[in-house]
């Protein structure tokens, strides 16, 4: 990318997008919250990529959320970046400096952890009408449970409830970390690191976030066939991607 001088006034908020390997002034255009002018502003080896904002607080409006995602996917073009959890603001490029030399080991240090590398996520979900009755149809304790829950026609106690409840969830937690545990031995030689993610609900099997080499993203692809083909068509599988690495940067920015 063509070097750029940037001029930049103290008065403005620094809106960080994210982290990037290198000590050159870059500069990428207005896409930036509310049409802001992205570029960077470096210490040592390492950059804050940022844009000036009006004010010390911006809202999580879908528009904004949008120009966040849209500088990382513009930053993934060109190579490795830690990105920044939505809504980080600094005072100015003097505190930018100080960010980045006060954590310049830690984002060196997660920079080579990503390097190279995308994000890919995979969820797998039961494709059923009725989670519920897809279980206690495919595990007879369940099944039986229910049934005597249900015997000579008697008025269910809340405590028969909670416990028929209890053992659906206890089956429902095996049988994910049961298909979790296969897809993961699948995908190990495609993946650098793989993340699991809270379910967001009952029909979610798993949800993961893997690191893939850029070069690897093929092979993943076809390790993710290769899971489905040992499931039945009562599962879903969706993978995206790529993304930047947000499940993959452990990293406090000490301010």
């Amino acid at each position: 990318m063509e070097k750029t001088s940037i001029k930049v006034t103290g008065s403005k908020g620094r809106y960080l997008y994210a982290m990037v390997p290198g000590s050159q002034e870059r500069a990428y255009g207005c896409l930036g919250i509310n049409g802001g002018n992205v570029y960077t502003i470096a210490d040592r080896e390492i950059a804050a990529v940022v844009s000036d904002v009006p004010h010390q607080k911006i809202r999580p409006e879908r528009r904004h959320f949008a120009a966040h995602q849209s500088v990382l996917k513009r930053l993934m073009m060109d190579g490795d970046l830690l990105p920044m959890s939505f809504g980080i603001i600094s005072n100015g490029p003097k505190a930018v400096r100080a960010i980045l030399s006060r954590n310049n080991k830690a984002v060196q240090g997660q920079l080579k952890r990503v390097s190279g590398k995308l994000e890919m996520g995979l969820k797998v979900s039961w494709d059923v009408p009725n989670i519920f009755e897809y279980i206690i149809n495919t595990h007879s304790e369940l099944r039986k449970a229910r049934d005597e829950l249900l015997r000579g026609h008697r008025e269910p106690t809340q405590q028969d409830k909670i416990e028929v409840g209890q053992m659906f969830e206890e089956i429902l937690s095996q049988d994910r970390e049961r298909h979790t545990k296969h897809v993961e031995k699948v995908l190990a030689s495609r993946c650098s690191e793989i993340v699991r993610n809270k379910c967001r609900n009952e029909n979610e099997v798993m949800n993961l976030s893997c690191l893939v080499a850029r070069s690897l993203t093929s092979e993943f692809e076809a390790g993710v066939f290769d899971a489905a083909a040992h499931f039945d068509d009562n599962f879903a599988f969706d993978f995206n991607g790529p993304w930047a690495p947000h499940n993959f940067v452990d990293l406090e920015i000490a301010t």
